[in-house]
């Protein structure tokens, strides 16, 4: 199994939620398949840049374009080739401002590419990588997966949306809610999406 990982909170690992409980996930599934390659991508620390209209000239082919777009198109080129090759993909998030972080969309912008992970056709758009399963793993100050906030969430949400029209239908998420809530509730919050991680 291939194991595609990306955390992308700015937290360090031992004050982020997510990294700990993505970690942990991982982990696990790397127990149930010894022989499991991961590919872990921080984006954080990749800092991909926001993309513009150049990305789809850095598609062209190589004839084609300008050799300006050349660093471009390679890096675009190796996540989406780490997607396509990955069976298993791991998303551990928190919510920022009701949606996710800005690296992960950056890097959702580099891989959502039509003709590579979509493409369109007379029936509409198609996904690609259809027969792999997805991870989310999320965080949240507040409680938005049910109640009066529900209406709010725009990470788990976006993901499903994101990821369901690249093809990648199978997705599972892990939430630890209400974490700015007191120590209590953010112990509780993790215990027990570390227990959903455990029986999974």
């Amino acid at each position: 199994m291939n194991i595609l990982h990306l955390d992308a909170s700015a937290s360090k690992h031992a004050e982020s939620h997510t990294r700990r409980l993505s970690a942990q996930l991982v982990d696990q599934l790397k127990t149930a398949d010894k022989a499991s390659v991961i590919v872990y991508r921080d984006l954080v620390d990749m800092n991909l840049p926001h993309i513009d209209t150049t990305i789809r000239e850095a598609w062209a082919p190589e004839a084609e374009r300008d050799a300006s777009l050349d660093e471009l198109a390679t890096r675009s080129k190796n996540l989406v080739a780490e997607l396509q090759a990955a069976d298993t993909i791991v998303i551990g998030s928190p919510m920022y401002n009701f949606s996710v972080p800005s690296t992960l969309k950056a890097w959702i912008d580099h891989v959502a590419i039509s003709g590579q992970t979509f493409r369109y056709t007379e029936d509409g758009p198609k996904g690609l990588l259809e027969g792999k399963n997805a991870y989310l793993v999320l965080s949240s100050g507040g409680v938005y997966s049910e109640g009066p906030a529900a209406s709010n969430d725009h990470l788990d949400t976006y993901l499903r949306t994101v990821l369901a029209f690249m093809g990648i239908t199978e997705i599972t998420t892990i939430r630890a809610e209400g974490v700015a809530y007191g120590p209590e509730q953010d112990e509780a919050a993790m215990e027990q999406a570390s227990a959903q991680i455990q029986a999974l």
